[in-house]
């Protein structure tokens, strides 16, 4: 892409620069094939909140393997699913 316009752009603030973009299309200042990937590791996951039921002997095993580690049962359960759900995903790319 050599017919790129002036790609040092710089606005006065965030508003500026959300107008501009609001107007103008990035391929015509942005050569994207040339763009990398960026890893933000350290933003946080959004969250969302879901209802779930379990049987209440579950929910109390829960509780205390939870209260043996020291850690709220919720985030021993997130720490679960997210073990399983891993496990599973490795074992269905290796099949």
């Amino acid at each position: 892409m050599s017919n790129l316009k002036n790609s040092k752009l710089k606005f006065k603030n965030e508003a500026q620069e959300r107008e501009f973009w609001g107007k103008y299309d990035s391929t015509d200042y942005i050569d994207w094939k040339k763009a990398k990937k960026v890893c933000l590791s350290n933003l946080k996951p959004s969250s969302k909140t879901i209802s779930i039921r379990l049987p209440e002997t579950v929910l109390e095993e829960l509780k205390m393997l939870a209260n043996k580690r020291d850690v709220p049962y919720q985030s021993l359960l997130k720490i679960f699913l997210v073990e399983k759900i891993e496990e599973e995903l490795r074992n269905k790319n290796a099949a």
